[in-house]
Parts: structure tokens; sequence; C-alpha cells
């Protein structure tokens, strides 16, 4: 893998941004643990999230679980502290209020009397799921939410429109190529002309919809999620690509030999009804965490260097373990970042990292290494 020298001189010669962003989300439920500034340092955006979709349909009022001044102490002079809407399993708010232009703009001049009023920089919408493939894609099915495809850019004009110049306008963007029902060529060349930039969730490659093991946040496969974005119109400085500060586990099918991290049969991650079998699941790099299965999986980890992702089959459990070391985030930042001429890079979560901060640490390095 390449060294941050060697990707800031890739850097000079490319041409990319001098000044990347560098975001990341802080969750209201994990609060404690969080990093000094020798780990923040750099950080240019802190997402906060996250606030109900439904909250801004009436304009009922939206309270920071933590106010604004704390969470600007944790950072240097002039992050930028957005306002994250939202995230995974909540489109609700989102549907009602793309219905119409009247939902709309009411909508949006309820975002931005929030944003205003509370004094936030800038606003994330993470709409995840735009046009279907939602955490209720088996109860209300992708051809009832068709509609949601045009709506999608109209409603973030708005928001846009509301907010002003002055405050920036993000998107949380999925990271499967299944999942970009929303992101058509056509919406995507809208949309780039609309938002500030883009987090691009490139984690979560492997979910429970799936059936076979691949990585989950690998190198390979995020530098696709990035190049189709690229392919159908959204500008490269746009885009901030995504790290997980987690890893993800998953069943595999029973008497299965998994042998490699790619293609091996999955059990059944989910029932019918498109709710989840427990099966399979998710695990913060924190202390607590760092025991029994997990730190079984950490200590007997085997680097993929062909697609870039840190893997493990426990034999004797028959489950997949799959995440990124410190070694795979520096190689992001060479393989993707500096090679498609990137905007930035952002994480989830600020408190996830907390057992070393060896994720973060390599993403403070590789920002650093882009100025």
């Amino acid at each position: 893998m390449r060294t941050s020298t060697v990707a800031a001189a890739a850097v000079a010669a490319t041409g990319a941004m001098a000044k990347p962003r560098y975001l990341t989300y802080f969750d209201s439920w994990d609060t404690t643990n969080l990093p000094d500034h020798s780990i923040t340092e750099g950080v240019t955006h802190v997402s906060t999230a996250f606030a109900a979709s439904t909250i801004f349909n009436s304009g009922t009022w939206y309270q920071p679980f933590m106010p604004l001044d704390q969470i600007r102490a944790l950072f240097d002079d002039g992050v930028l502290v957005c306002l994250s809407i939202g995230g995974w399993g909540d489109t609700t708010g989102f549907s009602a209020g793309a219905q119409s232009n009247e939902t709309r703009q009411t909508y949006a001049q309820n975002v931005a009397t929030t944003v205003k009023t509370l004094g936030y920089d800038c606003v994330d919408i993470d709409w995840e799921f735009p046009g279907g493939n939602g955490q209720d894609y088996r109860q209300t099915p992708n051809s009832e939410k068709a509609w949601e495809i045009d709506a999608f850019p109209l409603f973030l004009q708005a928001i846009k429109d509301a907010v002003g110049q002055d405050i920036e306008l993000s998107i949380a963007a999925p990271g499967r190529v299944e999942d970009m029902i929303a992101y058509t060529a056509e919406n995507v060349a809208k949309i780039n002309d609309i938002v500030d930039y883009v987090n691009v969730m490139t984690y979560d490659l492997m979910m429970r919809r799936m059936n076979t093991t691949t990585h989950h946040s690998g190198v390979s496969n995020s530098g696709d999620s990035i190049s189709t974005y690229i392919e159908r119109g959204l500008s490269p400085s746009k885009i901030n690509l995504g790290f997980a500060f987690y890893a993800k586990w998953f069943e595999t099918a029973p008497g299965f030999n998994c042998t490699t991290p790619v293609g091996c049969p999955t059990a059944e991650l989910e029932a019918a009804d498109g709710s989840d079998t427990g099966k399979s699941g998710a695990i913060t790099f924190e202390a607590a965490n760092m025991n029994g299965d997990f730190q079984h999986a950490v200590q007997n980890g085997v680097a993929d260097e062909d697609l870039g992702g840190q893997w493990y089959w426990d034999a004797d459990k028959e489950v997949f373990w799959t995440w990124d070391t410190a070694e795979f985030v520096t190689q992001k930042f060479t393989d993707i970042v500096v090679k498609q001429q990137l905007g930035g890079v952002m994480n989830w979560a600020l408190a996830q990292d907390s057992l070393d901060w060896s994720h973060f640490k390599a993403m403070q390095a590789g920002v650093k290494a882009l100025q």
C-alpha cells in the first residue's frame, strides 16, 4: 500500500482540491467516549444525526441533542455544524414533503427556519432511498414510490432555495448500484447543480438482502460506486467518499466451507416480509465491543489485497466478518480519492472508533496529505 507521501505527490500531479472536505457524522445515541482535539483536528464539517424527517412537515420545533456550542468545541475553530435529517428507515416525512409544490415549499421553509434560528451552518438530507428499496420496501413496493424519482430533485431545489447560498446543502446517497433508483443520469445532472456536496455511503455494500458474501466497504467496490456516480454526471469535486467505523457479520449457509471473501452463500438473512432474521449485524470499533467473537475475528483477520478489504470466516460459528483496517483506509485515499479527484471524505460515526482511533487517525493523515 502506498504511503501518505506518495498520495500527496499524486494529488499535486492531478490538481485535486487543495482544501478537501472532511466530514464526520455525530449521532445522538453515541455521545460518550468522544475523541479529543488531537483526533478531530482537520475536520471541516460535523453533521448531527438525526432530526426526524416528519418534524418539518408541520413546523414542529426541533431541539438539538447537544448545544451547538458544545459540539463546535469538540473540533477546530471554524468547523461547520450541519443539521442532518432522516437516516436509515426514516422516509415518511420526506415522501409527504415531496408530494407537491405546496408541500415542498412548506417543508423547505420549515427546514430553513430551523437551521437559521438554531445557528446551523449547513443542512444534510439523509433521504437514503428515494424511489424505493428503503427499509419498508416489502410493505410499500418500489412501484408505489416511482413518483419520488422525479420529485426528488424538485424537493432538493426547494430546500436549497429556502436556505440560500450561504448555507450548504448536502445529501447522503446509497453506495449499492441497486439502491441508486432516483439517481438516474437525468436526475444526477439536476442534483449536481443543486447540492453543494454528496456524502456517498460507500459501506453496507454487503447487507442482509444479499445471499452471497462480499466486502461491505472494500476498496474495489467502493471505487465502483464512486465511478457509477461520476459516469451518471456527478462532479467528482462534489463527492465525499464514505468510511465506516464498524464491521459487519453474516451467517453463512450451513455446512459450506468459505475460503474466499466473495461468493460464499449466506444463511437466510432477511425474511420474506423484509424483517431481520437475526443472522447478520454490525459492530463498532469501540473498546466495549472488542471481546468474544469480534475480537477473535479482528485478531485472525485476513487482508484481501486484490479487492481491498479485511475479512474473516469463523469456521466454528459459520460467520463471515468484513471490515476496513487503517491500512485499507489509507489505500482508499490513494486509489479512490486521489485517483478520481474527489472533493472530500466523510465517516460514520464520531464515537465509533474509540478502541484506538486508528481509522480516524488514518483518515486524518489522508486528508492532511491532500492539502
